[in-house]
Parts: C-alpha cells; structure tokens; sequence
C-alpha cells in the first residue's frame, strides 16, 4: 500500500533536513497543502520556529493575477512561511528526497471570505451566518471554488490533488475558540443545523418540493427538544427523518446531493482541464454518507468514483469506524485511501498502525494518508517508521 503523510509546506521550508526526515519514516509520497484555512500550527521539529500562526484562509503559491482579475471572490495569498512561493520550495525539497507530492486543497471552508462577504455563507434555520462555510449552492461561490480547485491542484512538481471540503459545510467546525459543545448535537441535529437558507437554497428546495418557510419552522421546531436537553438527536439519516419528518427530509438530501455533485463533477474537470496530462490522480476527502457537512463531504459512493480517481476516508478509530467507510465502496473501482490519524496527542494511534492498516487493507482500502507528519511528535513519528517497516515486511 502507498503510503502518504500530510504536510505543511511551512514544516519544510527553512529546514534542511525536514525532506530527508519524511522519506526516511517509509513514506513514498506527501500530500502538501497549497490551499489551507486557518490554523496554528506546532513545527515540533523545524530549526527556526515552533508554532506558525496561519492567520486566515490562504494559498501558499503566488496566485495568477491575471486568471483572477475582475473577480470579487479570490483566494488570499499568505505571509506567515517566508518567501514568494512556499508551496513550490517545499515540492521541490520533498522531489529532491524521492518523493512524490499531491496537492492538498481546501475548498468550501474560509472564514475570512464569509467575513468579508457575507452574502456568501450558509445561513441556518434561525438567520445565523456561518463564516467559515460558503454556501456552494451560490453561482459566484461555485465559480471561486471551482477556478480555486484548478489552480490550487495543478502546481509544479505535483502528480496528484487531494479536494478537502469539496461539498457541504455547515454547523461542526473548530471556529476561533469555539464555546458550543453545551449542548450536544447528533449526526442528524448536526444536519439540521447545516442546513442552508440562503435565497438559492429556499429557491433550490422548492424545486425538490419543500417549501422553504415550512422547512424552516420544521426546523426550528424539531431542534426545541434538543435545545432543552431531551437528546441529542440521533445518528444517521434515519434519525434525520424522524427529527424533520421523511418528506422533508428527503426533499433536502435531494436539493443538496445535486448541487454538491454538480460542484465535484465541475471541481474535477476543471483540475483535469488544468492537468492536461495524463495520469495525474484528483481524490476526494469524503465521507459514504450523502448527509455529512465538512472536510469528508458526504458522497455517494458510485458517482463520486466515477467522478474522481478516488477517494480519501476517515478510518482511525476502531475496527467499525472502518467498517461504516469504507464498507460502502466494496466492488467499485478506484483508489481507496484510509486516513488514519498518527498524532497522539490530537486522538491518533500510531502504536496500532500495522494492525489499524491491515484491517483498512482487508476492506478494500487501497493505499493510506497518515495525518500528520509535520504535526506528530518524535515518539509517533518512531512509531509510523517501525509500523510501515512492518506493513512492507522489514
């Protein structure tokens, strides 16, 4: 199985030996982000620096001037990693070491763009605005996403992309120092909270039969339980029918799937389009289940894989996490990666790698990502070396 971990350019430039340090843990490949949202990072090991603050939403490779020209959505460039173009001294560094590199690319997850134009973002059932989440259902976000997707994927020295957030997002984000976890939310509360009420969405559930002012107040009305503390609201789409009703809530599913696989088939093509040369691989961050909101978007499994090259999936956790991912993509064709998470102190489990990549193995999945080298310590990055060492047989 090919193995790739996950990198932030700013984990390698500046140091000399961070390239070296990569492919000597077993990897062949690093997926390196060149479209990122905001964070603050550790660089546990960069000779220069220990946290890097990721201020906004940004790219890190110059953007072309004159293929954004005359737009009002446009990505923003960085000022946090030194240099003009960190995305491509870090591709070349990790070439130079033997390894191939895709693109990492986050879509529909940029806060300062829903800050600094609101008409942008999902708007839920009360008229909360959520910055961090475009609405991928407005033509001009649409338009951003997809022209952000081919230029973000297709850098030099880049065989490959791997689309984060390339759907829905909604309610579930870590945002700024995020106080929601007072009341829980389940899988369907979840959904109802993502769902969009912006004026395309209300035209957009017409036309899948739902008139949008009783979606709202079916809403509103199904989350006073919750809000109140009776539940959390269930898990999985079943429990979605029972909390806004089974008309309603197909009419959603029916008005979301279309735009969010109209967004991936576009997103796909455009990459493709850029690529203009055979072989170059464009995976999905997704999720099996159609209703998901965020980084894995929810897909359904046979369009996507005929849509994409393939798909990235969350399989850390136990063995029926793995299971309910990767279960619904048995008999289709396609690259099947499990991400499997490597950082102990952010809920990973390096020590049961092998065993966790085996499993993963016996499911279809095809090859891993292991999230994230730049991020994990020297005691877990130990641990990915002697558990890749054991996949290959050394």
């Amino acid at each position: 199985m090919r193995a790739s971990a996950f990198v932030y350019p700013w984990d390698v430039v500046g140091d000399p030996g961070a390239a070296a340090r990569l492919a000597a843990l077993g990897i062949e490949q690093v997926t390196l982000a060149s479209a990122y949202h905001s964070t603050r990072a550790l660089t546990p090991r960069h000779p220069g620096r220990r946290i890097v603050t990721a201020e906004h939403a940004a790219v890190l490779y110059p953007p072309d001037a004159a293929r954004w020209a005359g737009r009002a959505l446009r990505p923003y460039p960085q000022a946090w990693v030194p240099g003009e173009a960190p995305y491509a001294e870090a591709a070349e560094a990790l070439a130079d070491a033997g390894l191939r590199v895709h693109s990492w690319v986050v879509l529909a997850h940029n806060s300062r763009l829903g800050a600094e134009h609101p008409g942008t973002s999902v708007v839920n059932a009360y008229g909360d605005r959520y910055p961090w989440a475009p609405c991928i259902a407005r033509p001009a976000v649409r338009d951003y996403l997809v022209e952000l997707a081919a230029e973000a994927a297709v850098r030099p020295g880049t065989s490959g992309t791997e689309l984060e957030s390339c759907g829905w997002y909604g309610f579930a984000h870590l945002h700024a120092h995020d106080k929601t976890a007072g009341v829980g939310l389940g899988d369907a509360a979840q959904y109802l909270m993502s769902l969009c009420f912006c004026p395309d969405c209300r035209t957009g559930y017409g036309s899948a039969g739902a008139d949008a002012d009783e979606l709202r107040a079916a809403v509103r009305r199904a989350m006073e339980p919750v809000w109140a503390g009776a539940g959390a609201g269930g898990s999985g789409w079943a429990a979605v029918g029972e909390l806004l009703g089974p008309t309603l809530a197909d009419a959603t599913l029916r008005w979301r799937g279309q735009v969010a696989r109209s967004l991936q088939e576009t997103a796909v093509q455009a990459v493709r389009s850029a690529a203009a040369a055979p072989g170059f691989q464009v995976l999905l961050h997704a999720d099996p289940a159609p209703h998901r909101t965020g980084a894995n978007v929810g897909v359904e499994p046979s369009h996507i894989l005929s849509t994409a090259d393939g798909v990235v999936l969350p399989c850390t956790g136990a063995d029926a996490a793995r299971e309910a991912v990767l279960g619904p993509f048995k008999g289709l064709s396609g690259v099947l990666a499990a991400n499997l998470n490597v950082v102990t102190g952010m809920g990973g489990s390096p020590g049961t790698l092998a065993s966790d990549a085996a499993h993963a193995a016996s499911l279809g999945a095809t090859e891993l990502r292991l999230y994230h080298a730049g991020l994990a310590s020297g005691p877990d990055l130990a641990a990915v070396t002697g558990a890749l060492s054991a996949i290959r047989g050394g």
